[in-house]
């Protein structure tokens, strides 16, 4: 079968895979603030409650641990509830229903109940939304067993991982990234349920790698594309899609074509994915690498709501840039 695609947004990616789960499993609906008249808050699941009606798009108040508590329950009992959390922030007030029911209720249970359950919700700074609706907090999930946690950086990814988080038995959590919903590129039209757990090489290169993950990877490649025309760098690419589980393989198999790495990361420097990454690269490639493992992470500061503050707190093309010269640079100083 030929494969045909369209060039869409990020957002529009993540409706259609919504909407697709729903009429091919009437188990699945969606459930959270704002979702069903309003349409939700990035009108994400625009004309859903036309369409499938209040049984299956359910409006919630605004009650985090309500409302995922409830998903959790309707997921044990063999639904496949899809919750949105306006913003990952928002999700602190759900933490002990995430933590503490969704991720442990297979284990503790010996596999007698299972949590097919989706939370789908935006991070990210850029938009001056101040400190407490601006964060990258992927970590507190990622660092849980029993969830998975999958970040795609594209529209085609999007719908992929989405298609593939609803069909999923295990609690995933979707994080998407203000910055990327107006975003668009090709996606296929048909349904291609992504690998969760696999990371993908957006660009192969040969001179250093570049690991990141969401909005940075799209930046990634941002910047190995002017490295290329100004510099003849040439910067391999591997986005991570999913942080847990996480794919060391392609990461390990990537540094030892390269020899070098730099780490790009939306979150804090201090505990942040990009330790865990420059640490499975020191295991598993260590003997490969002429050049410590650089990282570039935003400023170690609750975000600014101001727009030049915001802005130079949070990564730039210019600082993955500067990163990937110093270090090839110390690249030709041990030579």
């Amino acid at each position: 079968m030929t494969t045909t695609t369209s060039v869409i947004s990020y957002r529009q990616a993540l409706h259609d895979a919504l909407r697709s789960a729903m009429l091919r499993d009437e188990n699945v609906f969606l459930i959270g603030e704002e979702i069903g008249l309003f349409e939700g808050s990035y009108k994400i699941t625009a004309g859903l409650l036309t369409e499938f009606g209040e049984k299956r798009v359910r409006d919630t108040p605004i009650a985090e641990e309500g409302f995922v508590g409830a998903a959790v329950g309707a997921a044990m009992l063999g639904l496949r509830p899809v919750a949105e959390i306006m913003t990952i922030n928002f999700s602190l007030l759900a933490l002990d229903q995430i933590v503490n029911h969704a991720a442990k209720i297979y284990g503790m249970f010996g596999g007698q109940a299972k949590v097919p359950l989706v939370i789908r919700t935006p991070g990210g700074g850029g938009q001056q939304l101040g400190a407490t609706h601006s964060q990258n907090i992927e970590l507190y999930y990622a660092f849980v067993p029993g969830m998975k946690v999958v970040a795609p950086s594209n529209p085609a990814d999007a719908k992929a991982l989405m298609l593939a988080a609803i069909r999923d038995d295990d609690p995933v959590l979707v994080l998407e990234n203000l910055a990327l919903y107006n975003t668009t590129g090709e996606v296929p039209d048909q349904e291609e349920p992504a690998e969760i757990g696999r990371a993908r090489v957006t660009r192969e290169g040969t001179d250093v790698t570049v690991v990141a993950y969401s909005r940075m990877a799209a930046l990634a490649l941002r910047a190995a594309e002017q490295l290329a025309a100004s510099d003849g760098i040439d910067v391999e690419v591997v986005d991570l899609r999913s942080l847990r589980p996480l794919d060391r393989d392609t990461v390990v198999a990537s540094v030892r074509k390269t020899n070098c790495a730099v780490v790009l990361e939306d979150d804090w420097l201090t505990y942040g994915i990009g330790a865990e990454i420059a640490a499975t690269i020191s295991d598993g490639a260590f003997d490969w690498l002429d050049a410590p493992v650089r990282r570039v992470a935003m400023a170690e500061v609750p975000l600014p709501y101001s727009k030049p503050l915001e802005s130079a707190a949070l990564p730039s093309v210019d600082d993955a840039i500067t990163a990937i010269r110093q270090t090839l640079d110390a690249v030709a100083r041990r030579r």
